[in-house]
């Protein structure tokens, strides 16, 4: 009786481990994200492989162009990509990824930025009008045929900075003239 015991308890458990595996195998906890100065919620987004609707509804943005340096995110269940992640527990890998570049705004000119680049391009690296072309609507030979998300971060933020100042400047220029 002990012996039938022991062989019909071994396929139970066995059953019981394979039921609570695969019980837990859906369960993913959040990540967490907090800004930096010159995130946008789209380059967030293509660095964790989700939407900006997403990231939208999860954090419960109110205004998608807004959003705080130093604000946590919550990213769901998506996994950022293996570049980034290499990048982020490696000080000597140093690949050109959308987050090697920071360019230290304030809260309000990263806002600005945010803004400028929903208005040209919708946030898109890839958008194109012309000979504009990227996420700020710049020509080729500002960006030099460069057209990673890093150059054209670096290469609006010296453009602002050369024609006014500021992203904030450069907005207001936009609200008057359409374009900046």
């Amino acid at each position: 009786m002990n012996f039938s015991l022991k062989s019909n308890l071994k396929p139970i458990l066995t059953g019981a481990v394979a039921t609570i595996s695969l019980a837990t195998a859906g369960l993913v906890s959040a990540e967490t994200y907090t800004v930096q100065a010159g995130d946008t919620l789209s380059k967030i987004a293509l660095q964790y492989q989700t939407s900006v609707e997403a990231l939208v509804e999860e954090n419960k943005i109110a205004d998608k162009n807004l959003i705080l340096v130093g604000q946590v995110l919550e990213i769901g269940e998506s996994e950022a990509t293996t570049q980034t992640a290499t990048t982020e527990t490696s000080s000597e890998t140093t690949v050109a990824t959308t987050t090697s570049y920071s360019s230290n705004l304030s809260a309000e000119d990263a806002a600005a930025k945010e803004w400028i680049a929903q208005k040209e391009s919708g946030g898109s690296y890839t958008a194109q009008n012309g000979i504009y072309y990227g996420r700020y609507q710049l020509t080729n030979t500002y960006l030099n045929g460069d057209y990673s998300p890093e150059n054209q971060e670096r290469v609006a933020d010296a453009y602002v900075a050369n024609r006014y100042g500021s992203w904030s400047a450069a907005k207001a220029f936009w609200l008057a003239n359409g374009w900046y």
